[in-house]
């Protein structure tokens, strides 16, 4: 521990300081696919009754549309937010009928890339630009990667923070670069560490045979269904997740907002042969939305995003650029199959203890040895994580996986404290002694109980996700909504399909043309509408 890290903390345990760790922000966003009762990829239409997904605000689809996400607006204790995204799931299963929610970050069966439908907006500009730019994914990556779900978690420290802590540190930069310095800061220690959420929470080691499309894996069979690795933590995050050749030679830089901002618009317009084989508007038919690395900036897929609110008409690298980092996007969690939500509250806590201490931990540049170190450290933990004696790499000597597992949630303690003390009592001190469970004992991380249950219980991994399925669907059925939230959910998806009329009411432009503004000048392409004026969140807790 430093003794630059030592005096912030110090600072911030002072009692007219402390309070401030209780004005965190957090939002989260759960992927799921929805199935048939037999755990078959659905091949129904996204429900009408849950409202449009092209405008609707917390509830939508990702890539396919099977592939739900449920959305929760900001707040600042995580279990506001989990309790938001219950009422979500409580609401969509009344629209679900004889369908299921999967549970599990990899995917259900899938059939063939025909059977796997993707998601439809509308006939606006806006809803064809996000259908095209899912066909250049299918194309460039193949759709059954689109189908893994996680969850995605939204996390910022208050401003007055910033402000305290760079009038501490007697900075002479803006306030708004200010914080945008310490959100990189905040980036290059979460890529440092984020070997440890794998192995913690990674809950993906193993998939149904039907999703390997090729023998050139390395993966064993379990039973005639299900293949896996043995002391896997997250093959979502494996090279049989999200990677890509094209990808892995962008060389993001976290260094700075600049250099992150650079490469990125840079990949945006770099044209790949590759892709170039596709080609774009083929015979009246658009295969992509364009031939280059990236279409947009959200292909690009990594673990940790810097991230701002874009205002209507934004681009979203043109408000980083010009506003700076405003929060950041964890990436890499899987859904966790042993609860309803995918996540649960201690699993919150920790994440907000870890990533506060990203935030004020000693972050030193990444260079390019460290950046090996930092993805071979990662690939280790995905792909072996709970392997006895497991070496990952620290200040260019081997360490243990464990041994260095428990000197990072040591260093986590004082964190703990503080948070504990703006919230009173003693959850995220709770949070860091569960996880230190699972490091003297893998086989209490959900990656393990996984292996454990298709082991125990005889289960292929599509029979393991529908009991589960089945029992968290009869957990959102057993309760109802109270009337007020029944009836704001209800408003704001008949609201939706009005947005979305008005969205292609009001298109003047060919797509053509459309599509040639929005990277003529990267900031002129409408944004899907959030909460319409006068349908006001009754904040029914029930």
């Amino acid at each position: 521990m430093t003794t630059k890290y030592q005096a912030i903390l110090a600072v911030l345990s002072q009692t007219d300081n402390v309070q401030l760790l209780s004005q965190l922000q957090h939002g989260i966003e759960k992927e799921s696919l929805r199935v048939d009762i037999a755990g078959h990829l659905s091949q129904q239409p996204h429900p009408d009754q849950l409202g449009s997904k092209l405008t609707h605000p917390y509830i939508t689809t990702d890539y396919s549309e099977a592939l739900l996400e449920f959305i929760t607006p900001v707040y600042h204790n995580p279990a506001d937010a989990l309790h938001f995204q219950h009422q979500l799931h409580q609401y969509t299963y009344q629209h679900l009928g004889a369908e299921l929610l999967w549970v599990n970050s990899m995917p259900c069966l899938l059939g063939s890339d025909e059977e796997i439908p993707i998601a439809y907006y509308g006939d606006s500009n806006l809803g064809k630009m996000k259908y095209v730019y899912r066909e250049g994914l299918a194309h460039r990556y193949g759709k059954a990667m689109q189908t893994i779900a996680g969850i995605h978690y939204n996390f910022s420290l208050p401003t007055a923070l910033w402000e305290l802590l760079k009038e501490k540190e007697k900075n002479n930069l803006t306030l708004e670069d200010f914080q945008s310095t310490k959100y990189f800061a905040m980036i290059r220690n979460f890529r440092r560490y984020a070997w440890l959420l794998m192995y913690l929470f990674g809950a993906s080691p193993a998939v149904s045979r039907n999703f390997l499309k090729h023998d050139k894996h390395n993966l064993q069979p379990l039973n005639h269904d299900t293949f896996y690795l043995p002391y896997a933590t997250s093959l979502r995050m494996s090279d049989l997740g999200y990677q890509n050749n094209a990808q892995a030679g962008l060389n993001i830089c976290y260094n700075t907002l600049s250099s992150y901002v650079d490469t990125i618009s840079k990949a945006i317009q770099t044209p790949y042969p590759k892709y170039e084989q596709i080609g774009v508007n083929v015979n009246g038919h658009y295969q992509q939305l364009n031939s280059n690395l990236l279409q947009i900036e959200n292909e690009y897929y990594s673990p940790v995003r810097p991230k701002r609110i874009t205002q209507s008409g934004e681009h979203p690298i043109d408000a980083l650029a010009g506003k700076g980092v405003e929060y950041v996007e964890i990436r890499c969690l899987d859904l966790n199959p042993f609860t309803p939500l995918g996540i649960d509250l201690t699993t919150s806590h920790f994440l907000d203890v870890f990533l506060t201490y990203c935030a004020l931990a000693d972050s030193p540049d990444i260079d390019q040895l460290e950046c090996k170190a930092i993805q071979h450290n990662f690939d280790q933990t995905v792909n072996e994580g709970r392997k006895p004696g497991l070496m990952l790499i620290r200040q260019e000597q081997p360490i243990k996986l464990t041994d260095w597992a428990e000197q990072l949630l040591t260093e986590l303690k004082p964190v703990a404290e503080l948070l504990d003390s703006a919230w009173g009592g003693a959850n995220h001190k709770l949070a860091i002694e569960e996880q230190l469970g699972k490091v003297e004992d893998s086989g209490q991380t959900p990656s393990a109980k996984v292996i454990t249950e298709l082991q125990q219980n005889k289960l292929s991994f599509k029979e393991f996700g529908v009991v589960l399925a089945k029992q968290h669907a009869d957990y959102f059925l057993a309760t109802s909504l109270c009337t007020k939230r029944q009836n704001y959910f209800d408003t704001l998806a008949k609201q939706s399909w009005i947005d979305q009329r008005h969205l292609e009411a009001k298109d003047t432009q060919s797509f053509p043309e459309f599509l040639a503004d929005y990277f003529r000048t990267l900031s002129k392409a409408p944004l899907a509408s959030s909460i319409s004026p006068g349908i006001s969140d009754p904040g029914c807790i029930g």
